[in-house]
């Protein structure tokens, strides 16, 4: 570690101060740390200031006494703080903003890809258990070396080239999840990876680095690739670099059809669980004993939860029959049908899944997505009973058959039409069937 002069590329310290100002909770930040010799920001905060880029927050670290720290500035912010004592950590969060305080500290690990074991550090410690060079880089805060940059070995030559490097020859091995950093900050940042750390990266899989480390943490950092702004990218960067087979051999990217089906999904689904589901259309279509269980297994080691767990598996498992069932729709009313019960992650993959030979049937899937599934009545079961419909089974079936009639358009507008519909319709039961 040593400390740097300000790269005419870069900017500098003092305009990184000035960017913090200009930052929600930026001000109160400064203003805390003005007086003290121990606070800087730190890491991609800084990283990103000084390409001109605007951080997701703002991290910064102390030598000690974060909870103190945290509480201060969340009471001059009008915000909550989330304080780990036990780890040194918090975690300031209002509308506008967050800023994440941690003490300085000193990492070495025990084992490959076992938790670090911590102690306190000092600056240059701090920086040295980082990820990557362009992440090793702090600015003082307050105190007589407020403005001041501190930088890893090769860490502003790396960021000036738009470059990603690891700190040490064992980081893979120590923290294997820094693999699946390495592309996430590729896809974010479009940087380059400087050789001999794609090497290492590489050696790293070859070895099963990512075997040494709970299925708990991957799941983490592919739920942080996922929610990347362009999360397609960093799925690509993963399979790219062999992080998604390493995962499961059966995890396949089709950068094009998941490209199709998120355009096609609407704002009230989740494109993360679309992409995951993409990702086990193989496996969902493979002649494993048990596909589902496997998926299944698969998706809880990674901890995704219950409720997500199982709309990514319905969506990898219904999409491949919904385009034949949607081909076979000749009716808006065929159509709800076959999809009201499915999730949208699935319809909008079987969209895409169609544009390989049905085009119609991806027009079916719009058309589904963006306007049919809305339709709904005026009336309800109340306003049957109402109208003398006996209580029973035959109250939902009239209802549906009016939806039917609405959806292919041969009602007129307006709750008459629709009650009308549903009065008239012809329902059967079990003991026969009755307008």
């Amino acid at each position: 570690m040593h400390s740097v002069s300000e790269s005419p590329v870069l900017a500098g310290g003092e305009e990184v101060l000035a960017a913090v100002a200009a930052r929600p909770g930026g001000p109160e930040l400064l203003r805390l740390a003005r007086e003290r010799e121990d606070v800087a920001l730190v890491g991609g905060a800084v990283r990103d200031l000084m390409l001109g880029r605007s951080p997701r927050e703002l991290d910064a670290v102390v030598a000690a006494e974060t909870p103190v720290l945290a509480r201060e500035l969340a009471q001059l912010l009008g915000a909550s703080a989330t304080v780990h004592e036990r780890f040194g950590t918090a975690v300031i969060e209002w509308r506008q903003g967050r800023i994440d305080l941690a003490e300085r500290r000193a990492e070495s690990y025990p084992s490959p890809g076992a938790l670090p074991q911590v102690r306190s550090g000092g600056a240059e410690e701090d920086l040295a258990r980082r990820d990557f060079t362009v992440n090793a880089i702090s600015v003082a805060l307050g105190g007589s070396e407020r403005g001041r940059l501190r930088a890893a070995e090769h860490a502003l030559e790396d960021l000036a080239a738009r470059r990603l490097r690891v700190l040490h020859e064992q980081s893979f091995r120590d923290d294997p999840t820094r693999l699946l950093r390495l592309c996430r900050y590729r896809a974010r940042l479009g940087f380059d990876v400087e050789p001999h750390t794609a090497e290492l990266a590489n050696r790293a899989l070859a070895s099963g680095a990512l075997d040494t480390v709970s299925r708990a943490r991957l799941g983490a950092e592919l739920r942080l690739a996922l929610r990347e702004e362009d999360a397609l990218a960093a799925l690509g960067e993963l399979d790219e670099l062999g992080v998604l087979r390493a995962l499961d051999p059966s995890l396949r990217l089709d950068a094009e059809l998941v490209r199709r089906a998120l355009a096609l999904l609407p704002d009230d689904g989740r494109p993360d669980l679309l992409q995951i589901a993409s990702l086990l259309l193989e496996l969902a279509a493979s002649d494993r004993e048990d596909p589902e269980g496997s998926m299944y297994e698969l998706l809880d080691g990674l901890e995704f939860t219950a409720a997500e767990r199982e709309r990514i598996m319905r969506s990898a498992l219904d999409a491949p029959a919904l385009v034949a069932r949607m081909a076979d729709a000749t009716k808006p009313s065929q159509l709800h049908d076959a999809l009201f019960a499915h999730t949208l992650e699935a319809v909008a993959l079987a969209g895409a899944l169609s544009e390989r030979g049905r085009a119609s049937v991806t027009a079916q899937a719009t058309d589904w997505l963006a306007r049919l599934r809305h339709v709904r009545l005026a009336i309800n079961g109340d306003d049957l009973l109402e109208a003398g419909i006996a209580a029973g089974p035959q109250l939902g079936m009239r209802l549906d058959a009016a939806l039917a009639c609405k959806l292919d358009g041969e009602l007129e507008d307006g709750r008459d039409a629709e009650l009308r519909a549903a009065m008239e319709a012809t329902v059967c039961l079990r003991g026969g069937c009755e307008s």
